[in-house]
């Protein structure tokens, strides 16, 4: 297969050569995301191998889209975008809308990285809608082809909030049964709690409270308001 240029004189075909490669667009949301570190990278991102992954980050430094910094006092390597990646943010906010709007909440949702999924619930939960203590929270995912279908979510206040593959030892407050597809439909605002609960893709039980703020805990899109979404 050609991975030649077009050859089609056009801005946007010229920036489609630059960022075309798979993985690029992925990457480089994930950094605006906020991670900077290979491994934070490469379980945002999911699916992507370490080698891969170093391969496509070289490629952006090269095409001046990204930085990588040394710290030499402890040896921790940094990704940035650079201003020319910055500069981007219009036109994947507009993609992002236009995705919202115009692709079927199904398609949107299916195919869904559950190890990435999980790692974006950790890092976005919002901890000040949950009770200020303890609280465990354990996701099991139906219709899921791979071993790993267990996961716990262990909040604690004034610590980083841990995601766990294996029992924690600790008493589960809310027990949250559904598929990795309805999950995906939560976080991209193309349902909600009571949507999903209905129609049966989805089963709480435990802490009522827990349970009843649970699209408020959960992370937002940054696109959940929207106009037009299609929703599920």
């Amino acid at each position: 297969m050609s991975t030649g240029p077009y050859g089609i004189t056009c801005p946007i075909i010229k920036a489609c050569e630059m960022l075309e490669p798979r993985w690029t667009i992925p990457i480089l949301t994930e950094i605006w995301s906020g991670s900077s570190r290979f491994g934070d990278i490469r379980r945002g991102v999911g699916n992507i191998s370490s080698a891969l992954l170093s391969k496509r980050l070289k490629e952006l430094q090269d095409k001046g889209l990204v930085e990588r910094i040394e710290d030499r006092a402890t040896g921790h390597v940094s990704y940035v975008r650079t201003d020319m990646a910055m500069d981007l943010e219009p036109a994947l906010n507009a993609l992002a809308v236009w995705a919202q709007r115009h692709i079927d909440a199904e398609i949107a949702a299916s195919h869904t990285d559950l190890p990435a999924l999980m790692w974006k619930v950790r890092r976005e939960v919002c901890v000040a809608e949950l009770p200020q203590r303890r609280v465990v929270i354990r996701f099991h995912f139906r219709d899921h082809d791979e071993s790993l279908d267990t996961y716990w979510l262990v909040v604690r206040p004034g610590r980083t909030v841990e995601l766990c593959t294996a029992v924690p030892g600790f008493d589960v407050d809310l027990y949250v049964e559904t598929t990795p597809a309805s999950m995906s439909s939560l976080l991209m605002a193309r349902s909600n709690v009571a949507r999903e609960v209905d129609r049966g893709h989805m089963f709480l039980s435990g802490d009522a409270q827990i349970a009843k703020t649970m699209d408020r805990w959960l992370p937002q899109s940054a696109y959940a308001d929207v106009d037009g979404t299609a929703l599920a």
